[in-house]
């Protein structure tokens, strides 16, 4: 029988005991289950690379896209494969990878697939605390989307009832006070070409679902690898028409002081002053130097077959 931990955030906004004692008594049935109950994120990323070290076969991650993420990191380049438990606010990587977000039916869905290597965004930055290293699996923001993150999370009674209307409203609330007219502090530089602009957005898989089951495409066509989107300034006018481009799918036009780099080997940028970035909506710091590069196979997750996320490990 395979072996597996189950790490759980009950201060998720939809987790419950009763479905905490589903999920146990489902995974208990194909799995040797031990549960581990972390009481912050460094404990989180504690126990997942204790599990690791133990030669366990599966880490499953009970909670939203927060323990998910320091479950992930931990698991990065090991043998190890995540599993996903979604009962946060979003559940954006859940969504993604096509795992169900029932957490019954998440569980049940596990004990069928086989960990596929996945996609994930290596981040490399100079923070004022030194050099940090880490990695996104759904998303990567610099700036204006870090800004938002920040606020959003102080205010974590909001964040637990409305969700991702928070996020939203927050968003809203951000442009029209500060960002409108914030002029541009970073340069992006991909592959020799060089872009001066507010934020910077990276999707690891495309689409993703950051605002419930609205899609946001940064890539009008399907790629196999990173998609960044970086925005020269964001005005009403200017910030509506990009919004609406990723909700619709189109493609974004140069003219609208927008640049966007695809399927790239690594992306560079620098901030000047030093800019808040996040990595799947947890706040990182301050950085004034960047590189994400893409890790098209680096992370195993158990989840059903998806050519957005699936890519032959090298020979």
């Amino acid at each position: 029988m395979r072996s597996a931990v189950l790490i759980s955030n009950p201060s998720a906004s939809q987790f419950t005991g009763g479905s905490f004692r589903e999920v146990v008594a489902s995974l208990s049935a194909s799995f040797d289950l031990a549960t581990e109950w972390p009481i912050n994120a460094t404990e989180a990323s504690t126990a997942s690379a204790r599990a690791v070290e133990q030669g366990v076969d599966v880490v499953f991650a009970m909670g939203g896209d927060g323990v998910a993420h320091h479950v992930a990191n931990a698991l990065v380049g090991t043998s190890t494969a995540l599993g996903l438990i979604p009962v946060g606010t979003t559940n954006v990587l859940a969504r993604v990878l096509g795992v169900p977000l029932v957490p019954l039916d998440a569980a049940k869905s596990a004990t069928e697939w086989r960990p596929r290597p996945t996609r994930v965004a290596l981040v490399e930055a100079l923070t004022e605390s030194g050099k940090q290293t880490r990695y996104a699996t759904f998303s990567l923001g610099v700036g204006f989307d870090a800004d938002v993150v920040s606020i959003a999370e102080s205010r974590p009674y909001a964040k637990l009832r409305f969700g991702g209307v928070h996020y939203a409203r927050t968003a809203v609330g951000r442009l029209l006070s500060t960002w409108r007219s914030h002029m541009p502090n970073l340069r992006i530089t991909c592959e020799g070409d060089r872009f001066d602009g507010v934020v910077a957005l990276t999707q690891v898989h495309s689409p993703y679902t950051y605002f419930g089951k609205v899609p946001l495409h940064l890539a009008h066509d399907r790629i196999d690898g990173l998609a960044t989107l970086a925005v020269s300034n964001l005005g009403i006018l200017r910030s509506s028409e990009i919004l609406a481009r990723a909700v619709l799918g189109r493609r974004h036009r140069d003219a609208t002081g927008t640049r966007l780099w695809t399927a790239y080997e690594s992306l560079v940028i620098e901030a000047e002053p030093a800019t808040a970035f996040h990595a799947d909506g947890e706040l990182l710091g301050m950085a004034r130097y960047l590189k994400i590069t893409p890790a098209h196979t680096a992370l195993l997750v158990l989840r059903p077959e998806n050519q957005r996320s699936d890519r032959s490990a090298p020979s």
